[in-house]
């Protein structure tokens, strides 16, 4: 299993940023590369939340669903993939006091193995990186700046 893992500090309450990750509707609009992000089955977020998720690398979309396996409010969200390619994302929250919240996220995924595999690898590889990075910093920033908006921060 192959991990990229990434943390920042968000100038906002812990809660602020887990509500904000946690809807699934915002999802495209800070996770680089997400152009689809739609519940199906019977909850729309918390543990067992089931989602179907499109992203696009390249040329390519890639297609997924996506399962909630651990969620604790204020505190942790991690996405396991139910088929495909194994892969999974786990966001973990930390309040620095009350207005800064420590984010960090693992992803890891794992590619079949043989040259397919290998040179998936070679092209997947800088991707994941710039593309966790780049959520990241997309994510803190629309937190940041839709707090300030509410008059809140």
């Amino acid at each position: 299993m192959i991990h990229v893992r990434h943390s920042a500090v968000a100038a906002v309450p812990v809660d602020v940023a887990f509500d904000y990750i946690d809807d699934y509707r915002n999802v495209p609009t800070w996770m680089f590369g997400v152009s689809e992000f739609t519940p199906f089955g019977e909850f729309d977020q918390g543990l067992g939340a089931t989602f179907d998720a499109a992203m696009q690398i390249g040329p390519s979309t890639l297609r997924s669903k996506l399962e909630v396996t651990e969620w604790e409010k204020n505190r942790i969200i991690k996405l396991s993939s139910l088929g495909g390619v194994s892969n999974s994302s786990t966001w973990e929250f930390a309040a620095i006091d009350d207005s800064k919240t420590a984010l960090s996220v693992d992803f890891a995924y794992k590619l079949p193995g043989g040259i397919a595999g290998k040179a998936l690898g070679r092209l997947i590889g800088p991707f994941v990186e710039n593309a966790v990075r780049n959520s990241e910093e997309t994510l803190r920033h629309s937190l940041e700046q839709q707090f300030a908006a509410r008059g809140e921060g």
